[in-house]
């Protein structure tokens, strides 16, 4: 049989370009329905209430010399939070820090006084008393579309002076699962008390 009229069998070109549109259409439906029913934001923050308490704590000195008393600023910041689940899932609160940015550009980093430190930290300030309400916890779980509201404690080494010049403060929320979201402490929210002076031996 001669050579030419060898036939080998062609196998039938597929087709590829119904598969790949459809692969795009099923993809372009799904990512609509993710953003149709996938809340764009994790949770609203919302502070309703700063008080800020200013204490100078003085240090006596055990030498008769004048000027050897070493003084302490101490400033606690109490906001009152609100956050409000927009998932539909539980929010769970990790932690509470704040970052303030002074006058002068320095950023100054604290972490939100723990529950067990509130009772020593109240005793030793009792003008913080009067300021305090219930506190927001670590570890608080938000059911979705419910919300939780309670104080945090700040406490920054400065003095009263340095707060109200400061640039920037921010509250930082940390959530398990969803990272973490900011609110800026405004001074709207803002309530001052009269600073202290304490006198430490």
């Amino acid at each position: 049989m001669p050579v030419s009229d060898l036939k080998f069998a062609q196998p039938a070109r597929s087709n590829l370009l119904a598969p790949v549109l459809l692969a795009f259409l099923i993809l372009g439906i799904t990512l609509a329905l993710v953003m149709r029913f996938t809340p764009h934001k994790t949770a609203d923050l919302d502070i309703l209430h700063t008080n800020v308490y200013s204490a100078h704590t003085v240090f006596k000195g055990e030498s008769i010399l004048v000027g050897h008393d070493r003084g302490q600023d101490d400033l606690y910041v109490l906001t009152t939070l609100r956050i409000t689940d927009g998932l539909r899932l539980p929010l769970f609160l990790k932690d509470f820090t704040a970052t303030l940015t002074t006058g002068d550009g320095e950023e100054i980093t604290t972490s939100a006084v723990e529950k067990d430190d509130l009772p020593s930290v109240l005793s030793a300030f009792p003008a913080l008393k009067p300021l305090a309400s219930e506190p927001l916890l670590r570890e608080t779980m938000i059911n979705p579309g419910q919300s939780a509201e309670g104080m945090i404690i700040l406490h920054f080494p400065i003095s009263q002076e340095v707060w109200d010049h400061r640039r920037t403060a921010a509250l930082n929320v940390d959530l398990y699962h969803q990272g973490l979201q900011s609110i800026m402490i405004s001074r709207a929210s803002e309530a001052v008390p009269n600073p202290a002076t304490k006198v430490a031996n």
